[in-house]
């Protein structure tokens, strides 16, 4: 297991947090020090709900919940530590308790056999979602009144969550990585709901699989300026005997923006996973 765990740490790729040195993000509180003030209020859009625009990473793990997976609770290959929900997304639960149908849990387990050689972001394959808010990888988000952009550094993938008012597709016309998301605002909060998946995705590091029926929603809030509060609820009856839902926290990441990555240049590591 601990092999598996590093390997996907290794192909999640590292994230680099000085991109554009020297250059502060406009409309953020500061304090004397100069330092963004990161526990202020939530900046607003001008249609008075909060607005999300930033560059976001999720909140690393304790050092003694990722001593759980990593040796003296440091992955040692120069990425941020990860959200304990990267490794698992089922940690929550007992092992004999975690909700998998048993076809769900032999695939898994076959997939842990195979110490994630064949997760898709060692072969430079999409992460998806919801492994892509729990990875520890820089993303951002562009609100407009119509739609909530998110640019992923990982893989250089983008998301649409349309907020124009429109439903979901009533049939999965072309199922895709990141599905199809419609937002619509509860109070403070964007509750998103995505459908329309691939099967070929992995819920977190370990290899948890999900069918094409998965429904995910998410809900972001963010409370000040420095935090967003995400939870994450998978709906999958073909995998799962339940739904589960897991709750993190997003840090943002002022003065510095994401840098492009392209995961197939140089790439020399494929041929050893064979």
């Amino acid at each position: 297991m601990m092999r598996l765990v590093l390997l996907c740490i290794i192909c999640a790729g590292s994230s680099v947090q000085a991109q554009w040195v020297n250059y502060r993000t406009p409309g953020i509180p500061r304090g004397g020090d100069g330092k963004a003030a990161l526990s202020a209020p939530a900046p607003r859009a001008s249609s008075g709900k909060p607005d999300l625009s930033g560059v976001w990473e999720a909140e690393p793990a304790s050092r003694e919940e990722l001593s759980r997976f990593l040796p003296d609770g440091f992955n040692l290959l120069g990425e941020d530590p990860p959200s304990k929900y990267f490794f698992n997304m089922l940690s929550d639960f007992k092992p004999e308790e975690a909700p998998m149908t048993r076809a769900t849990a032999a695939l898994f387990g076959a997939r842990v056999a195979g110490q994630g050689k064949d997760a898709p972001f060692s072969r430079c394959l999409p992460m998806g979602i919801p492994l892509a808010d729990l990875a520890p990888v820089p993303f951002k988000i562009i609100q407009t009144a119509s739609v909530v952009l998110m640019l992923h550094e990982a893989d250089g993938s983008f998301r649409q969550i349309h907020t124009d008012g429109r439903k979901l597709p009533a049939d999965n016309p072309l199922p895709s990585w990141t599905g199809y998301s419609t937002g619509r605002w509860e109070g403070d909060t964007l509750v998103v709901d995505t459908a329309g998946f691939n099967d070929r995705g992995w819920l977190d590091a370990a290899g948890h699989p999900h069918s094409d029926a998965m429904h995910v929603t998410e809900r972001f809030y963010r409370r000040d300026v420095g935090h967003m509060e995400v939870q994450i609820t998978v709906d999958d009856p073909q995998s799962y005997t339940k739904p589960f839902t897991v709750k993190i926290t997003e840090l943002l990441m002022p003065d510095t923006d994401l840098i492009e990555s392209v995961c197939l240049e140089n790439e020399t590591d494929v041929k050893h996973l064979r």
